[in-house]
């Protein structure tokens, strides 16, 4: 399996997701199986059920994070000698050409990508234009509503 590219922010809250499903999810959820099995009859008993199922996603979400982890390539951007371009990481300041409209958004591994958090994948059209790039740099975005042109006003490595 290939190297999962994370910040450091997004590699501590899996681990932090982690450490909750292994010592706070999965205990509560083999007490409810213990408790659902002292109600006798297991054929028909809903609760039993349930238990069940959430172990399983539980269970499935930790091997799912464990697998991610072990194959994370963490990255910190303010250690990069990147000299002011755009690289993984890097939290970057553009403006719509035509709108004026400005936004903030920080170019993350594909697991931690949020736009709602203004994180926006590696592989994103909008990122993928902007690597390389510098400050004062103009990209053009190839959008589904049509090509966008973007000024690079500032990049930052938080």
């Amino acid at each position: 399996m290939s190297a999962i590219p994370l910040t450091t922010k997004g590699a501590q809250k899996l681990r932090e997701e982690l450490q909750q499903l292994k010592h706070v999810e999965r205990p509560a959820v083999i007490e409810a199986i213990a408790e659902a099995r002292a109600q006798g009859d297991l054929s028909e008993n809903a609760e039993y059920d349930a238990a069940r199922e959430r172990q399983g996603f539980v269970e499935a979400r930790i091997g799912d994070l464990e697998g991610t982890l072990s194959n994370a390539q963490v990255i910190d951007p303010s250690e990069l000698e990147a000299d002011g371009r755009v690289v993984f990481g890097a939290t970057v300041e553009i403006e719509e050409l035509d709108s004026g409209e400005k936004v903030v958004y920080q170019v993350v591994g594909d697991l931690e990508a949020d736009i709602k958090q203004h994180l926006i994948s590696v592989s994103s059209p909008v990122a993928r234009a902007l690597i390389g790039k510098s400050e004062g740099d103009v990209v053009e975005v190839k959008a589904p509503s049509g090509p966008k042109a973007y000024e690079i006003i500032r990049v930052s490595y938080k």
